[in-house]
């Protein structure tokens, strides 16, 4: 039998509906000012957060073999089913990015609009929904 953290894991998703609507916001409205650009940082940096953070927990839970890296959570979830197999690129570029809004925040292009600001608020949402089904289908 699993113990899968299904309390975290759900936290974890119920914060999306909110960055969906904030990465929404900023795609619509974008003018590239400062504000703009440090929300679009940490908008950024939630969803990576949201996406490695759940990852870890189905990891732990169902046993699955050990991460090395953010880009190897992804591999491994995507791998097992956790979500459609044509999210693992985009999941995989996103927690790339992780370092430089982390580590390389200094030189983050903070006026320009990433493209993943707006591919997000539509991926995410399908992420936590495969999620859930993935969850049901194996802790039934």
């Amino acid at each position: 039998m699993y113990y899968v953290n299904q309390e975290q894991i759900a936290v974890r998703l119920d914060a999306i509906p909110a960055l969906t609507d904030a990465l929404r916001e900023l795609a619509n409205g974008w003018n590239g000012s400062l504000m703009q650009g440090l929300a679009q940082e940490r908008a950024l940096h939630l969803a990576i957060e949201i996406v490695t953070d759940v990852g870890s927990y189905l990891i732990d839970g169902f046993l699955m073999r050990d991460a090395s890296s953010y880009e190897d959570i992804i591999e491994i979830t995507g791998a097992e089913g956790a979500y459609p197999a044509d999210m693992t690129e985009t999941l995989t570029e996103l927690v790339k990015l992780r370092r430089p809004l982390v580590q390389e925040y200094y030189s983050w292009p903070r006026s320009e609009l990433h493209p993943y600001t707006a591919r997000l608020a539509e991926l995410l949402p399908t992420f936590a929904s495969a999620v859930d089904m993935y969850l049901k289908k194996e802790l039934q």
